[in-house]
């Protein structure tokens, strides 16, 4: 479908997503909210597209919400409420997706746009990017997914830290405190983001959708169940076609072609 707030485009079993209202700071106006999440669940579950990658147009990532669709005066609430389902939705979409999701974060990340930012498998940032929580600035607090993955990320005390005392991150130190896997120059981020992406979508997709899964279910499971967990879909993915293509390939000279079957 067409979208007017995003761009999506499909090449090589890659789907990427793009932000484009540069003009806004590619805030969340009412458009965007509706959607972000029918953009996300298009390429989630089209089995053609093997990895999503997401950035945006312009110098900013995203802003979080428009706030020139605010009043302030107390009548504010059911909009929200609608904006943050969009945007919750999306991230969720992004999280669950069965496939490995390449984040290329080309500017400032802040508010509602922090939990887009972060939510992927690998996040590139450029070398100018910024990550800010800001929602005290405006008397809010987190959404998009921010308070639910920065303590995953950074752990609970420098989580804490980032949104209490809301100060900048600059892409240095956001790969330093693991907010972000890789710092790359601002002319390089297209180009590495897919790079990145086409990787993720030549690899092994069922078995990446496990281990995503995996790693995701292991902060609630005790041991015993996650090794249960690990010891079921191991066995499991042996049934596929990539495991006999990798297993055939083994010690040989040429890497295996998976196909993501």
């Amino acid at each position: 479908m067409a979208y007017e707030t995003l761009e999506c485009e499909r090449e090589d079993g890659v789907g990427t997503i793009t932000f484009d209202r540069p003009d806004a700071y590619n805030s969340i106006n009412t458009r965007m909210g509706e959607e972000l999440p029918a953009v996300a669940h298009e390429l989630a579950s089209d089995d053609a597209v093997r990895a999503i990658a997401v950035t945006s147009n312009g110098p900013v990532f995203n802003t979080g919400a428009d706030l020139t669709e605010l009043s302030a005066d107390g009548t504010d609430e059911a909009h929200i409420r609608s904006l943050a389902a969009g945007l919750h939705e999306f991230v969720s979409q992004l999280v669950r997706a069965p496939k490995p999701v390449a984040i290329g974060v080309n500017g400032v990340a802040a508010g509602g746009g922090l939990g887009p930012s972060i939510c992927g498998d690998i996040v590139l940032a450029a070398e100018s990017a910024r990550f800010e929580f800001a929602y005290p600035r405006i008397g809010l607090s987190g959404d998009g997914g921010s308070t639910y993955l920065l303590p995953r990320l950074v752990g609970l005390r420098r989580a804490q830290e980032l949104a209490f005392r809301d100060e900048p991150i600059g892409a240095e130190e956001a790969a330093d405190i693991g907010l972000v896997t890789d710092v790359v120059p601002d002319d390089e981020l297209d180009a590495r983001l897919s790079e990145e992406a086409s990787r993720l979508a030549s690899g092994p997709t069922k078995g990446y959708a496990a281990t995503k899964r995996l790693l995701a279910e292991s902060f609630d499971n005790p041991l015993e169940a996650q090794l249960a967990n690990e010891g079921e879909t191991i066995a499991e993915l042996t049934n596929t076609t990539d495991f006999a293509r990798g297993h055939a390939a083994f010690g040989g000279d040429e890497p295996p072609e998976f196909v993501g079957e």
